[in-house]
């Protein structure tokens, strides 16, 4: 029995030391990504007029699925009008790049679209997301009312037909 608790506590050992090796390794390969996005975030001046207009928009458009969350056709209508303006990041971070003198103090729309993934397309996902995760609960709900009618409709026959 000693040699087997022996055995436990240096497995035990083993897995803390390679938890610890695991996590120092995360911590420091995480650093340098967590440094950029913090840098990302401070070069952008957020006080400008179309990027609260930017924020706005992406707030009201996520009250407006919350509040129409029963609505399943409106919602579907939204996921097509979120997706779509994923699949138009790309032709619009190039006009908006072509054009940003007309509305912005500095231009952020380089050619590989970062800024835009980020504060657009980013946040356009998350509200499909949340449409899809809806829709989803929206149809197990449906498949949980169809099968108890399903289920009341034989208790009828069978109550019928004794």
């Amino acid at each position: 029995m000693e040699e087997l608790s022996k055995a436990m506590d240096q497995h035990m050992d083993q897995m803390a030391d390679l938890v610890q090796k695991i996590s120092a390794e995360l911590r420091s390969g995480l650093g340098p990504a967590y440094d950029n996005f913090l840098g990302f975030f401070h070069a952008i001046d957020w006080k400008e007029p179309w990027l609260i207009c930017l924020i706005s928009f992406h707030i009201v458009l996520l009250i407006i699925v919350i509040i129409s969350r029963k609505s399943v056709n409106f919602q579907m209508c939204l996921f097509l009008l979120t997706l779509s303006g994923v699949y138009l990041a790309e032709r619009l971070n190039k006009f908006l790049g072509d054009n940003w003198r007309s509305f912005a103090t500095q231009n952020y729309f380089d050619p590989h679209g970062l800024f835009l993934s980020t504060l657009w397309s980013g946040p356009l996902l998350f509200i499909a997301i949340v449409i899809l995760v809806n829709t989803l609960f929206s149809l197990c709900h449906l498949i949980v009312r169809w099968k108890k009618a399903e289920l009341r409709h034989r208790a009828r026959l069978s109550r019928k037909q004794d």
